[in-house]
């Protein structure tokens, strides 16, 4: 019986998928640089309004004293640090203490709270380290750090890209394999074609 013919359209890329597994982390000695050590986005605030989620934790202090990134983006919730604070301390559960000049005990100057995604993958990438929510990633559950499944902070440390450069070269080497596996099997069969069709001469 006959059957339909089929034609394909070649290949081409169907999806990309975006990996937030935490990665190596590099010490900085900057009281301001954070890490998520497991689940977990930074909130921040931008121009228009809208919330935007990042792991880069690599922040400053602005001139009215507020915690941002280094685009002058606010954290949210908002941390705003005295100017005569000698030094800021923040702890793995996200509560940031500033030491101010003629004391003792550390202020408490505010909380750094996170959140997650059910489908982080689904987040939509806006360059410069931030995303925002998609149907696809769902909305954000927001909690503490170290509580409930988020991540905890380490201060003084920045998270390094988590892309295995030997993994990805290995990968790498097995397509080009696979590639010329296949080409050579075309080839071959060209070949058999090609002599086939001389002896029917």
């Amino acid at each position: 019986m006959p059957t339909e013919l089929q034609v394909g359209h070649g290949v081409r890329l169907s999806s990309t998928q975006k990996v937030f597994t935490t990665g190596d982390f590099h010490r900085t000695q900057n009281d301001l640089d954070v890490a998520i050590d497991g689940d977990g986005f930074f909130q921040i605030l931008q121009p228009d309004g809208t919330t935007a989620y990042t792991r880069d934790g690599n922040f400053e202090i602005s001139q009215d004293g507020i915690l941002v990134t280094t685009d002058g983006l606010s954290l949210q919730p908002q941390i705003t640090v005295p100017q005569n604070a000698m030094k800021i301390s923040i702890a793995a559960d996200g509560n940031v203490d500033a030491l101010l000049p003629q004391q003792v005990q550390p202020q408490n100057v505010g909380r750094i709270e996170l959140a997650r995604f059910i489908n982080p993958a689904g987040l939509r990438n806006i360059g410069n380290n931030l995303f925002l929510e998609t149907v696809a990633s769902n909305t954000p559950i927001l909690g503490n750090p170290a509580e409930n499944e988020f991540g905890r902070l380490e201060q003084g440390y920045l998270e390094l890209s988590n892309v295995s450069v030997v993994d990805e070269l290995v990968d790498l080497i097995t397509a080009q394999r696979v590639y010329e596996i296949n080409s050579r099997g075309i080839s071959i069969a060209d070949n058999m074609l090609q002599v086939a069709g001389n002896i029917g001469r």
